[in-house]
């Protein structure tokens, strides 16, 4: 990457990724020296530009100071960039002392935006060093009318917020990147933990811990949390996990981790945690490869860009699949599915302003709609209807004065479901969902012959893959679900015959 931006005439940015603490003797693995090592490497390679990226907000103002001081000693005519978050409230301290230890850049956040999990206030910096040596030339009444814009604007994604009300020092602890903090938390709500979140957190350590206190940033950030949430939804201890390792359904982001997937953590895999996990597994596509050497790209052969585009347009249509199309499936294949089916049931919503898209419309509402140049939709929402006894909802509105009426199935509906079985605790043929989430494939078929370990059903819950493996050998006696089922944790999905 870095070559490839070079050759092209571009100005080659940096990162190396900030976790521990080097103002911690204690801390262990990632000192100071550490740093500089990687910054001295990253150096030869010839970059322009070096970034701290401390995605957690870890970096602590005496640390600050202590690291940006010792690169800029070794390398004063380095350009420095600090990203920082500042969720628990030292982020502004940080980036001061940062840049009083020789940083060029910092990052900051309008202040509507600013604070917990984003960036340290603009406003705060700007003032802070008005009519010192790191006065930013910004005049603080500008960036205040600035920020009247996005307050106004924040208003309409409140919707989303997390909930989250202010700083949180115990990040020094779990070591959460900022990014992820309010992901996770949605998602651990989504996936039942609702009510668990201090238990997800205490998790998230743990699991940084099992997996080798690893630089956590996307993607391996993900592995972290998809970690941390199994634990808590199974109620397992570290100990459990390494002792039950060979017969645990991880998420499919934790094999992978181990497969070397993401590359090789600088310090290794922790033992005997991988051995157990990779025990009678293999990469697909490799010649029984257990585990990568290095860097994961060096060993697949180069992508067929063409290829794809044709199989993309066979499948969505010439018309529909564009260069970014290509690229996102490259990088994103189920998610990109995901989103081309919601364009084929919905169509584009490009054209909605961001209120209607977030919100709806309400009775009485008349929306004009710009689809191109010249062709225009008055729409007109005239009456919502109750759920029926199925939970849909009939919908009244007007088209360009015409009148049209549609039926909604309203999610939101508390409609009664069947409940599903669950497997019987104890009986190892039983076989229920180690988590809440959506079947995407079954493996196996009724009278299959299976050994201990093989795929059983793929499940999806919020991003997070995982495989159900077979806890034992013997015959499948029953398949409980089918793709699209959505299960709870403990729901049955397969019923084995267990081979004594």
């Amino acid at each position: 990457g870095i070559d490839a931006v070079g050759q092209a005439g571009g100005i080659v940015e940096a990162a190396v990724c900030y976790t521990g603490d080097v103002s911690d003797e204690k801390r262990g693995l990632y000192d100071l020296e550490y740093y500089l090592g990687f910054v001295r490497e990253l150096e030869k390679c010839g970059i322009h530009v070096l970034a701290i990226k401390d995605m957690a907000g870890l970096l602590k103002p005496n640390a600050a100071h202590l690291l940006v001081g010792a690169i800029r000693e070794e390398f004063p005519n380095l350009p420095i960039h600090v990203h920082s978050h500042d969720t628990a409230g030292t982020g502004v301290a940080s980036m001061l002392a940062a840049a009083n230890a020789g940083a060029d850049a910092v990052d900051a956040a309008t202040d509507a935006l600013s604070g917990t999990t984003a960036q340290p206030s603009l406003g705060a910096l700007v003032a802070s060093t008005a009519g010192t040596d790191l006065d930013t030339g910004l005049d603080l009444h500008e960036v205040s009318k600035l920020n009247e814009y996005w307050e106004e604007c924040r208003g309409l994604y409140a919707p989303f917020e997390s909930g989250q009300k202010s700083g949180s020092a115990d990040v020094y602890i779990h070591e959460m990147p900022g990014g992820q903090y309010t992901n996770l938390l949605y998602q651990s709500t989504q996936l039942g933990l609702t009510g668990q979140w201090s238990q997800v957190k205490t998790a998230y350590a743990a699991a940084n811990r099992l997996l080798g206190d690893i630089i956590k940033v996307t993607p391996s950030s993900k592995v972290t949390g998809d970690l941390a949430q199994f634990l808590v939804a199974n109620n397992l201890s570290e100990e459990e996990v390494i002792e039950k390792a060979e017969e645990l359904s991880f998420p499919n982001s934790v094999i992978e981790y181990f497969q070397g997937y993401l590359g090789i953590p600088p310090f290794g895999f922790p033992e005997p945690l991988r051995s157990r996990v990779l025990k009678g597994r293999t990469i697909d596509g490799t010649d029984g490869l257990s585990c990568f050497e290095g860097r994961p790209g060096a060993q697949l052969p180069p992508y067929d860009f063409a290829s794809s585009k044709t199989s993309l347009e066979d499948k969505w249509g010439a018309d529909k699949i564009s260069p970014h199309d290509i690229m996102s499936h490259a990088l994103y294949p189920a998610v990109f599915d995901e989103f081309m089916l919601a364009k084929e049931e919905y169509g584009g919503v490009g054209c909605l302003d961001t209120r209607t898209f977030l919100t709806g419309m309400k009775v009485g509402q008349e929306l004009d709609v710009s689809l191109e140049k010249g062709k225009n939709l008055i729409v007109k929402l005239i009456s919502v209807g109750e759920s029926d006894d199925e939970g849909v909802v009939h919908i009244q509105f007007e088209l360009n004065g015409q009148p049209r009426s549609v039926h909604v199935k309203d999610k939101s509906s508390k409609v009664a479901e069947t409940a599903k079985p669950k497997a019987l605790q104890g009986v190892t043929g039983s076989v229920g969902a180690s988590m809440p989430g959506v079947v995407l494939e079954t493996k196996v078929s009724k009278g299959d012959e299976i050994k201990k370990g093989d795929p059983l059903v793929l499940m999806s819950a919020m991003k997070m893959e995982t495989i159900i493996t077979s806890p034992c050998d013997g015959t499948v006696k029953q398949v409980a679900v089918t793709a699209g089922d959505h299960l709870e944790g403990g729901d049955l999905v397969v019923e084995i015959e267990e081979t004594i």
